[in-house]
């Protein structure tokens, strides 16, 4: 038995809500979103929880697979949980969704999110903080804040127009206009499309590949790569070629390429 297929463990998270569950597989962690009964809509108690996963990871823990229960990955935002928040309220409940989805998307691993039934609204937004996304056929895309008359709040609206383009978010907004998995993988929302009951077993594949890497290349993709993408060509060449030298300066590095050499390290995979 390898060590990322090892049997589940579920002692070493930190307590979460009933509306999430956790397990450990070796070099793994697999966050299930658990409230199938709400199409796993995201209430504060799972909002917060999710910053308390992200921000504990245990230690060997190389890569996370996010993942819904039920027939949803998420309808988005608990409606039933909104009051009639001041401003500064609702600016402060903005704020804690953007530093759990930061957890993620900025965090300690990277995260594998896997999609199907409805990723709606702040399910949407939540995929979108993921590095890795894998859709079944059953995906469906939609923001429907629009005509709710309320805004996206958790940092969708920085992260969806970097993905799918701020002309595709403001249609969806606009008119309601809900887009397939089949559209998701054309326009770039999602990386992997595959069959109906398919994504979990290729999320766990494909964070198994990642828990391989080095833990500094990893965290380069995670957190150089995006601002360099984000940022002005020169200073972005610049921060390449820093994180490069350093990349390559480590030990793990001149190991794995003297192994590559010697005709001993993995090759290229093909899909």
């Amino acid at each position: 038995m390898t060590r990322s297929m090892a049997a589940p463990s579920k002692n070493e998270f930190p307590d979460l809500p009933p509306s999430l569950s956790a397990e450990r597989r070796g070099e793994i962690a697999l966050l299930r979103l658990s409230r199938p009964e709400k199409r796993n809509a995201l209430d504060d108690a799972t909002i917060l929880g999710i910053e308390a996963f992200f921000t504990t990871l245990p230690d060997g823990i190389k890569a996370v697979v996010l993942h819904g229960a039920g027939e949803h990955f998420s309808a988005g935002l608990d409606l039933g949980e909104l009051t009639e928040r001041d401003v500064t309220e609702g600016v402060q409940h903005s704020r804690m969704w953007h530093r759990a989805f930061d957890r993620i998307q900025f965090g300690k691993v990277p995260v594998v999110a896997v999609l199907h039934g409805a990723v709606v609204g702040g399910g949407l937004e939540l995929a979108a903080a993921a590095h890795i996304r894998i859709a079944e056929r059953s995906a469906y895309y939609a923001l429907p804040e629009g005509s709710r008359g309320i805004f996206l709040g958790g940092g969708g609206s920085v992260r969806l127009p970097r993905l799918i383009g701020a002309a595709r978010v403001m249609d969806m907004m606009l008119t309601g206009r809900t887009h397939n998995a089949e559209d998701g993988q054309v326009f770039g929302l999602t990386q992997y499309l595959v069959e109906p009951g398919q994504g979990l077993a290729k999320g766990i594949e494909l964070a198994g590949r990642i828990a391989t890497n080095a833990p500094l290349t990893n965290f380069a993709l995670m957190h150089v790569l995006p601002r360099v993408a984000e940022g002005d060509p020169q200073s972005g060449y610049l921060a390449e070629a820093l994180m490069a030298a350093i990349a390559q300066g480590s030990d793990e590095a001149k190991a794995r390429l003297k192994e590559f050499l010697e005709k001993r390290g993995s090759k290229v995979l093909r899909e």
